[in-house]
């Protein structure tokens, strides 16, 4: 048997034998504790590049570790295969959908065995397989029962390039289309909605769940909570039925200075409130919004515009008359479609008012005012001015006292606003989850019964994008009998958002051949929640937030245990090639296949970690790879070199007992902490301490074999094929992946400590005892993090730190 490492050969040799023992399938029965590790799956657009190996790689290496810890891991994989981009794809190629998509799964399967990664394949589920989409239609039902689906007629997203609708999420903030760059403008259409907003409170509630705080964060952000009132508005306008408007406030101690009402240029009441005379100039701004997105809208950037509609509110508290404008700015979809201009204390409104010649109310004095004009809006605290019987009310306190005023006339109350919209789930697409609906004239909105369920895609639909669903087309399809009265009804068109795909898939991963409902009781029991996820924050919005409402329907439906779906999440960085993160889109792909032929795949699974901090992501560079590789030779050799014979020095077998139990510690903490490069760095010195314990020739046998496999133990994760490998050519049992994972001795791995010195501009703060290998970054982060040395740097400028090694840190502040 040869001696050189032959990646290509053993790689291949123990994915076989693996998969012919079934050594990753996680058995339901086994009395463990489950650890579910998750991590997102791949959507079907083609070849897998190396973007994709490095959140699946890292992923790996933690879940192989937890199962070396003693957890019973489930590890599974699958595909996201509806959407958007294969039917881009296939209309572009001439190919059906189906034929594109699934000839992607084939590759992309046999690239990510390729990987050695320890999926369970048994569990492998595919969202555009009649066997999955069946219980994604079987879910739209339970929603619909439960009324949280509903059709309504609204303005929407619209792609024109896609010829679809897209989710609020969908549009980046330069108001394009995510997927292909498209400005986005409105259209009106009867779409499906979800009602997400009935779980906002509940959503914003991250209290059992470690997720990253930036991510925390962006779903607050996005649901938007917001405490205030809900004020009235009088009107008399004839011909008029509506008596009043109403506003959504945060500041209800500014209502005195209200001098402008902006309503959404589509809120109902602008045709019946313009007046003949500003028809003509409403109507064009009122086209014009439409052309825009709610992100262009809302921007910061863009100029305020506006059209005075010729009619007037009345402000109840103050009893003036209140001009009444549209503005791109407000929403029909935030509040009540209308916001109140206080152009004194707020700076857009302020900017408006200076725009159109507005009058200025300052209705919160700021310090020292004296009466004279604002230059620009006063943000502050104040007592209330100009605010009848209010005046002299801190604003503060003005807050409740006007709330508590309005109420008590029944001219408003207070109320809870969100940010967040229903969920609008309909896409005019064909490769996509049919909605199960039919329309009838007799029986109206009718769902399909569950026994009728899956609702096939017809597999000769013309798919070219028309903006209009390609199933319009399609009068088999369309037509059909009512399941209610047996006459003659028309089937729903659009298909579902393929986020309703991936809001469940973990789910479904668990049996996905059980036929009697989308999960199995017995394993949901079993397995759920995911004890680990691991993905990008840029799903932070969008998947990461409507997964979590999924799960809490699907919680009150009493089909899966507890309150959340994912209990941890981290998300990795972005792999970048050419100052630009790694996509088909940018032409920037590295594929992993030449990589692996040539330098085998624990090589790349090695420098995907070796590269810098997960968290950050990193550049590709070949030469990196290249280095692994060569480390890897080097394990290699010292696995196989034999033991050293030169007689054993106590001292130096104490060393390498140290170092081997220091290492097992180190290890251990970083992977627990996905800090997977320090983790390598770790045994990188470890073996370069090995090397050169072997040239002494001065160790311990029983001590360097131990050394040999804890080594092994511990790159087992990381390199699952090397490792393997030379565990067998150490005449060690089947597999490496089998065995406990190495236990550190606190007395054996504890560091000898030396007093280090601290000084703020020279002079002695504190004394630190630190281990004796601390290095220079740790040293640094110990001295700042000391009391003594924080009380002196207090709000300082830290210009500069000085470390001398093994002996004192001097801050250099000013």
């Amino acid at each position: 048997m040869t001696d050189r490492y032959n990646p290509s050969e053993i790689e291949k040799k123990w994915q076989r034998k693996w998969e012919d023992d079934g050594l990753y399938e996680s058995p339901d029965d086994d009395p463990r504790p489950k650890w579910y590790f998750l991590t997102m799956l791949p959507y079907t657009s083609g070849d897998l590049h190396i973007g994709h190996w490095y959140p699946m790689a890292p992923s790996d290496v933690a879940a192989r570790y937890k199962r070396m810890q003693g957890y019973n891991v489930l590890f599974p994989m699958g595909f996201d295969a509806f959407g958007l981009p294969a039917e881009n794809a296939a209309i572009k190629q001439k190919i059906h959908p189906y034929k594109w998509t699934m000839d992607n799964i084939q590759r992309m399967r046999q690239q990510l065995k390729s990987m050695g990664a320890m999926f369970d394949w048994r569990r492998e589920a595919s969202s555009c397989d009649p066997e999955y989409y069946r219980w994604t239609q079987w879910w739209f039902l339970k929603f619909y029962e439960k009324e949280l689906a509903y059709r309504a007629k609204a303005p929407a997203n619209w792609c024109p390039s896609c010829q679809t609708v897209l989710a609020n999420e969908q549009v980046l903030p330069t108001g394009d289309c995510e997927r292909c760059g498209t400005p986005v403008s409105r259209r009106d259409l009867e779409q499906w909605f979800f009602r997400i907003t009935d779980y906002a409170d509940e959503l914003l509630d991250h209290s059992q769940i470690q997720w990253p705080e930036r991510v925390v964060t962006m779903q607050k952000n996005w649901i938007g909570r917001s405490e205030g009132v809900e004020l009235a508005f009088g009107l008399d306008v004839p011909g008029v039925e509506e008596k009043e408007v109403r506003v959504f406030t945060t500041r209800p101690d500014t209502v005195y200075g209200v001098t402008s009402m902006v309503l959404a240029p589509e809120h109902p009441l602008v045709k019946k409130l313009t007046t003949p005379d500003r028809r003509a100039e409403v109507e064009a701004y009122v086209a014009q919004t439409r052309r825009l997105s709610d992100i262009q809208r809302l921007s910061t950037e863009k100029e305020k515009t506006g059209v005075f509609i010729g009619s007037y509110c009345k402000n109840l508290l103050s009893g003036q008359e209140v001009p009444l404008w549209i503005a791109d700015y407000a929403l029909l979809t935030y509040g009540t479609g209308i916001v109140m201009g206080v152009p004194a204390h707020d700076q857009r409104d302020f900017d408006f008012a200076k725009k159109y010649d507005l009058p200025i109310i300052v209705v919160i004095a700021p310090p020292g005012w004296q009466g004279e004009q604002l230059t620009e809006a006063y943000l502050g605290q104040g007592p209330m001015v100009n605010s009848g019987p209010f005046d002299g009310t801190p604003s503060d306190k003005g807050y409740d006292a006007v709330a508590d005023y309005v109420e008590s006339k029944a001219w408003g109350s207070r109320k809870v606003g969100y940010r967040l919209r229903d969920w609008l789930i309909s896409r005019q697409r064909y490769w996509g989850c049919p909605i199960p609906i039919v329309y009838c004239d007799r029986c109206g909105t009718v769902p399909v019964p569950e026994e009728d369920l899956p609702v096939l895609l017809p597999e000769d639909a013309e798919f070219k994008p028309t903006g209009e669903s390609p199933l319009t087309s399609h009068q088999r399809f369309v037509n059909t009998t009512c399941p209610r009265c047996q006459g003659p009804a028309q089937r729903e068109t659009d298909t579902m958002d393929t986020f309703m795909d991936s809001n469940w898939y973990f789910i479904r991963y668990l049996d996905p051949h059980y036929n009697e409902g989308p999960v199995n009781p017995a394993l949901a029991k079993k397995w759920l929640p995911v004890d680990q996820y691991t993905g990008g924050a840029e799903h932070a919005v969008m998947h990461l937030l409507y997964a979590r409402f999924f799960w809490k329907v699907a919680r009150d439906l009493g089909i899966v245990p507890g309150d959340e779906p994912f209990l941890r999440l981290f998300n990795q960085g972005h792999i970048i090639v050419e100052r630009a993160k790694m996509s088909k889109s940018r032409g920037n792909v590295i594929t992993p296949d030449e990589y692996v032929a040539r330098l085998g795949a624990d090589t790349v699974r090695c420098y995907l970690m070796f590269m810098g901090p997960w968290e950050h992501g990193g550049e590709w560079d070949d030469s990196g790879t290249f280095g692994i590789h060569r480390w890897l030779n080097r394990v290699w050799g010292l696995i196989l070199g034999g033991v050293p014979s030169d007689g054993a020095d106590p001292e130096a077998t104490h060393q390498l007992r140290h170092l081997t139990h220091k290492t097992i510690r180190r290890v251990t903490e970083d992977i627990e902490r996905f800090r997977f490069n320090t983790m390598l760095a770790a045994l990188m010195e470890y073996s370069n301490f090995l090397s050169k314990a072997r040239q002494s020739g001065r160790v311990d046998a029983s001590a360097w074999q131990e050394a040999m496999e804890t080594l092994l133990l511990l790159i087992a994760p990381s390199a699952p094929h090397f490792a393997e490998e030379l565990w067998a050519r150490m005449s060690k049992p089947y597999s490496i992946h089998q065995q406990p994972w190495p236990k550190w001795d606190d007395e054996l791995a504890r560091e000898e400590e030396i007093t280090l010195v601290v000084q703020v501009n020279g002079k002695v703060r504190d004394r630190l005892q630190v281990p004796a290998d601390i290095d220079e970054e740790r040293a640094k982060e110990l001295a700042l993090a000391s009391q003594r040395v924080q009380s002196h740097i207090d709000d300082k400028q830290v210009e500069r730190i000085i470390y001398v090694p093994g002996k004192l840190v001097n801050v250099v502040v000013r």
